[in-house]
């Protein structure tokens, strides 16, 4: 996933900005003509305000300023581009960076193709057949892909994308009538078992063949090289290392660093990806260091990368220019590091996952909107000679229900993405979002004809969760039986009844952690068991109601020692719809910090407690949640050297970067000094889950680098997330945070 700490908008804008005019064109008229014409000149201003006028509308275009005024001005737009030839596009560079230019180096030359006009271009892409796009697909550079595709309605995109294919080498997936499944199976508290499990269920329901990948909780490379044994141990016993990989979802430096503690354990490596070399600072990467990453995989798994339109907008960098065009970039990034890969003649598998609907309502809030954005990056993605599959997700903030999100499946589907994210129901139970469950896939599959990889396809025969005949048979939807299966590789000779009994032990154990496991269905294959059905409808239910529960007086009298303080939010529905006016303070808020900062510890202690509501105030007002936290964490801070400021900074409606803000102001001095100041920030997360879980974000840094207006981000912060007393516990939370406060100390 696009796992950042903040979803939402440095800007601190709360409105949307003014939108977009474009004039009619005359006849024939191209963009450069029209800017020409209008400005004399070239204006790079105009020509990004043009190309994104073009997109079909958006909430995170429209809050950036770069949406169109109206239909009309949408239609003119387009007009201008479809008349405007591939080759000026490719000699003016939307935006220029070190990205940039390693997509255009890596984009091959074919000068008969660029003198084609968008319109042309569109006409091919419609007309000519898989093996002629292909021949093409080398020479189009990031910019003209996502160009072409503001031209073309959804119909357009789905008949595209419906006969462009790049199967992964010596196999089906991403192949035409295939659609597979990335099993992911997170866990509230990184427990290896919650994991172990997950894939057994998958894989009752002959679901999962493209890679394991759980995102993990923690990144301390200890927790993540379990988890990596975990999935390896799977593969491993069922002989499967050669047909599916694994991946434990930490950053790629995190999985870089185990390998080398634990050689062979790593499968294939991930990373979000962004548009722009600063977008990029925001994940800790950078060009040169995923092209290092990318050497050390040759001949082995490869790379899967995760994007998502919006991403760069949401953390600051969104340069001016428009979501679809940073989304391809992304794609051109990708293959960049793809063809370095197989620059040897070795062919890893490279494949790309779209996290459509991970951020949120700022980005967009319709489902209508979901299902455009996952055809544009289909489009985009196959165009780029790349392998995409989908996460068809939604955030529980965002305006599309539980039934919804089948709809948007079933529209979508015809696209034939080369596979969907697979959980044993469509909330995820660490993430808090909704996403495409076990059943799902098998109602795509019985809807729409999909098969599975074929080399998994024998698999689930072999172990008879399917039959010769390609028919589920009665073990289907047991993954009691498929670890039955799989202690019988082990060697265990103990009963079937023994194996089934400590099974179905170790399911309930799991299910208590608030991980569900899918056993059995409904009336017909696809559908969920009724009594889970109705629990994830009520975690939904539960969501709703959490998000929208304000900070009372009575919560803030809980926390000792309080300094009240309000972000730019006007109320609820703008912070959860407008998440920049959450980042930074109201005027009365700035002027009571600066007079909290002359007086006691403020500022002057190493570390700063900052509180906020977040999306879900009751994960901290919940027993057993904060108050414990706070009384632990602090006297274990203090246990390991570091003086703790009396006052607890409480934020109404306050997002991650408010915390930056705030330390800004209490840790600048005139004089700034090499000496480190500690801020944590404890902030509710996602609602969705039964934990009601809350994070607390670490940020160490230098006075002068506090000082540095901005310069503090998500790149330098940790977190631990998942706190509650049913998920990690506060007292072991409290030891985590200050394990890591000590490392980034030094």
């Amino acid at each position: 996933m696009l796992l950042n700490p903040s979803f939402s908008f440095a800007s601190g804008s709360t409105q949307i900005l003014d939108r977009i005019s474009i004039g009619s064109p005359f006849p024939g008229e191209s963009i450069f003509d029209y800017i020409i014409r209008l400005k004399g000149k070239f204006d790079l201003t105009l020509y990004r305000q043009i190309l994104a006028a073009a997109n079909e509308f958006k909430e995170g275009d429209a809050i950036a300023g770069l949406a169109a005024e109206n239909e009309a001005s949408r239609l003119n737009a387009r007009t201008l581009i479809a008349n405007t030839r591939l080759v000026d596009v490719k000699n003016h560079s939307v935006y220029s960076d070190h990205l940039f230019r390693l997509i255009d180096e890596t984009t091959a030359e074919n000068k008969a193709f660029q003198n084609l006009t968008f319109s042309d271009f569109k006409t091919f892409l419609l007309e000519k057949s898989d093996n002629e796009i292909h021949r093409i697909i080398p020479c189009l550079n990031s910019d003209q892909i996502a160009i072409v595709v503001k031209l073309l309605s959804n119909e357009e995109l789905m008949l595209i994308s419906s006969k462009v294919f790049n199967p992964l080498p010596d196999s089906n997936i991403g192949s035409k009538g295939y659609m597979g499944a990335r099993v992911q199976p997170n866990s509230p508290t990184d427990h290896p078992e919650d994991v172990f499990w997950q894939v057994m269920d998958a894989w009752s329901f002959a679901v999962g063949d493209v890679v394991l990948g759980t995102n993990p909780v923690s990144s301390n490379p200890r927790d993540v090289v379990k988890l990596e044994k975990t999935l390896f141990d799977i593969i491993q016993t069922f002989g499967l290392e050669n047909t599916i990989p694994h991946c434990v979802l930490a950053h790629i430096d995190i999985q870089a660093e185990v390998e080398k503690t634990d050689p062979g354990t790593t499968g294939i490596w991930f990373q979000s990806i962004a548009g722009t070399d600063d977008a990029n600072k925001t994940f800790d990467i950078s060009v040169d260091k995923m092209q290092g990453h990318a050497m050390s995989r040759k001949g082995k798994y490869g790379l899967y990368a995760e994007t998502g339109q919006g991403a760069d907008e949401t953390n600051g960098h969104g340069a001016g220019f428009d979501l679809l065009i940073h989304e391809s970039r992304k794609y051109g990034f990708h293959r960049a590091l793809r063809m370095q890969l197989y620059a040897d003649g070795q062919q890893p598998w490279v494949f790309v996952n779209d996290v459509a609907g991970f951020i949120g309502p700022e980005v967009f809030r319709t489902k209508e909107q979901l299902v455009r954005c996952c055809l544009e990056d289909l489009v985009m993605g196959k165009l780029h000679g790349l392998t995409i599959g989908l996460d068809i997700c939604t955030t529980l903030h965002m305006d599309v229900s539980l039934d919804d999100l089948d709809w948007c499946i079933d529209q979508i589907m015809p696209a034939n993405p080369a596979y969907l994210m697979a959980l044993p129901t469509k909330n995820d139970p660490m993430l808090s979002y909704l996403t495409t469950s076990f059943s799902d896939h098998v109602r795509v599959r019985e809807k729409f004809g999909y098969k599975v990889n074929d080399a998994m396809w024998d698999f689930f025969k072999k172990i008879e969760i399917i039959d010769s005949e390609g028919v589920p048979t009665s073990h289907f939807g047991d993954p009691v039986w498929v670890y039955y299966q799989y202690q019988k590789i082990k060697g265990d000779t103990r009963s079937k009844e023994t194996i089934y009994a400590e099974g179905n032990n170790a399911i309930l154990n799991v299910r208590k952690r608030g991980v569900p496991i899918a056993v059995g269905h409904g009336k017909q294959r696809w559908d969920l068991e009724p009594s889970l059905d109705k629990e994830v409808r009520a975690l939904y239910k539960d969501a709703k109601y959490c998000l929208w529960q304000e900070l009372s007086p009575l919560f803030a009298a809980m926390i000792p020692n309080v300094v009240q303080l309000k972000s730019r939010s006007k109320d609820r529905t703008d912070y959860i719809y407008h998440p920049a006016s959450g980042e930074k303070l109201d005027s009365d808020s700035l002027a009571k910090i600066q007079k909290f900062k002359k007086r006691g510890t403020a500022g002057k202690a190493d570390v700063q407690i900052v509180i906020s509501d977040g999306l879900n105030i009751l994960a901290l007002f919940d027993d057993g949640h904060l108050k414990p936290f706070l009384e632990i964490i602090r006297k274990e801070l203090m246990q390991n050297g570091f003086s703790v400021a009396n006052e607890h900074i409480l934020i109404t409606n306050g997002r991650v970067r408010a915390g930056y803000r705030i330390g800004e102001l209490l840790f600048s001095e005139s004089v700034p000094s090499v000496k480190k100041k500690i801020l944590l920030h404890v902030i509710g997360e996602r609602p969705g889950s039964e934990h009601r879980n809350f994070s607390t974000y670490i940020t160490v840094a230098k006075q002068q680098d506090w000082s540095k207006t901005g310069f503090v981000d998500h790149d330098i912060t940790r977190v631990v997330s998942g706190i509650s007393d049913t998920a990690l516990i506060p007292s072991l939370a409290s030891k985590e945070v200050v394990s890591i406060c000590r490392n980034l100390w030094g």
